[in-house]
């Protein structure tokens, strides 16, 4: 029987990465689940190793980042933080120190959520950013890395934004409009991000740049 691994976990606390914990917990594959972040999680479990940090300093627990994969779930969107200098500092800064880190303790599968349409050359600030951090954890060469791309991410948020949540319905009813190579661009939804990232860590597959339809059918895939 495979040894049961140690993984571990950036943003543990928002949507996305709190499901994922969710299922890494009830998965018999993982033993220890380390925790990086300024909050406490909700969830209570005997895998769980939880270290409250300043994530902008993640060079400082360099020997407490050892593990078997890393999953990380950092991020925020414009309207939560419309300061650029702190966006980039969240969404590429946190990121990039990460893949750096499992890099330099040898850990061979690194996975990020990025943002379809991410691109060094766009000239979206938002979308720049993105690509430049898919750069940066590319840069690192580790054995399996994963960047998932998805579009609009669906799902129920603890802070409240009005206008995002209508748009977010506004496109879960036109997602049946979108066919074919626009696929793609359908709304998804969190829980299928963590099913794909749990697969992805389990199961063989290319690394590289994965898009929002890809995601779902990861989703799918997973047991």
């Amino acid at each position: 029987m495979e040894q049961a691994k140690t993984a571990i976990i950036l943003g543990a606390t928002g949507l996305t990465g709190g499901i994922l914990l969710d299922k890494l917990i009830k998965d018999d594959r993982y033993r220890k689940i380390k925790v990086f972040g300024r909050n406490h999680v909700s969830q209570k479990s005997e895998k769980i190793e939880e270290y409250l940090i300043d994530l902008f300093e993640l060079e400082k627990i360099q020997e407490l980042f050892t593990g078997d994969e890393v999953f990380c779930c950092i991020g925020t969107t414009k309207s939560k933080t419309p300061d650029k200098e702190l966006y980039r500092k969240i969404d590429f800064g946190i990121p990039a120190t990460a893949a750096k880190l499992a890099k330099r303790n040898n850990i061979d599968t690194f996975m990020v959520i990025s943002a379809l349409g991410a691109d060094e050359d766009s000239n979206i600030f938002y979308n720049k950013v993105k690509g430049e951090m898919e750069g940066a954890v590319l840069e690192q060469k580790i054995s399996n890395i994963y960047i998932l791309q998805p579009s609009l991410i669906a799902g129920d948020r603890a802070e409240n934004r009005f206008m995002e949540s209508i748009f977010i319905k506004l496109m879960k009813l036109g997602n049946h409009l979108l066919i074919g190579n626009l696929k793609k661009y359908r709304s998804i939804e969190p829980q299928e991000i963590a099913n794909a990232m749990r697969y992805l860590a389990n199961h063989p597959y290319n690394s590289g740049r994965i898009e929002s339809d890809k995601i779902k059918t990861l989703s799918n895939s997973s047991e």
